[in-house]
């Protein structure tokens, strides 16, 4: 294994599930996930070397998975009929009651329900773990936006979630 392949699988090989579990989000289908993923891989391992921060390799490879989208599939956003579709596994859900299982199930899909400006900063910080500092500089808007969307995000969740217990859990 070259220096280069280590340097890069030691940087970036860690955020492949995260970089899928977000890419799945941003187009909403499986094949076009691992295409994202895929492509922004490729374009990290072409630029390793301009990297000059090793601190910033996660953020850079976000970023360069959100311009990939944003280069082939603005505008594009498949629809999802049902939770079944997606595909996240809840690890271990033996763990869980029913109950448990089927708040995580509305919590699910009352973030697929978001508007995407409120739903991008909660899901980079969700599944990227990203400061909002960081967002903020992922989506080009100051902090003070970051922390008024994810408020709103929020928001609309505990809303959506509310209504939902009221109906019968049905969102």
């Amino acid at each position: 294994m070259s220096l280069k392949e280590r340097k890069f699988d030691a940087l970036l090989g860690i955020y492949y599930e995260d970089l899928y579990r977000f890419a799945f989000w941003l187009g909403k289908d499986e094949h076009m996930a691992k295409d994202l993923v895929q492509e922004a891989y490729l374009r990290a391992w072409r630029a390793i070397d301009s990297l000059k921060d090793e601190k910033a390799a996660k953020s850079w490879i976000f970023t360069i998975l959100r311009r990939e989208f944003a280069r082939q599939f603005d505008k594009k956003k498949p629809a999802i009929d049902s939770m079944d579709d997606m595909p996240f596994e809840i690890e271990d859900s033996q763990q869980y009651s029913p109950d448990d299982l089927m708040d995580i199930n509305l919590t699910r899909q009352a973030m697929m329900n978001l508007d995407q400006k409120y739903a991008e900063p909660l899901m980079l910080q969700i599944i990227g773990g990203f400061s909002c500092d960081e967002i903020a500089e992922q989506l080009n808007i100051s902090q003070s936006a970051v922390m008024t969307q994810l408020f709103r995000a929020r928001k609309q969740l505990t809303e959506q979630m509310n209504r939902a217990s009221k109906v019968g859990n049905k969102l």
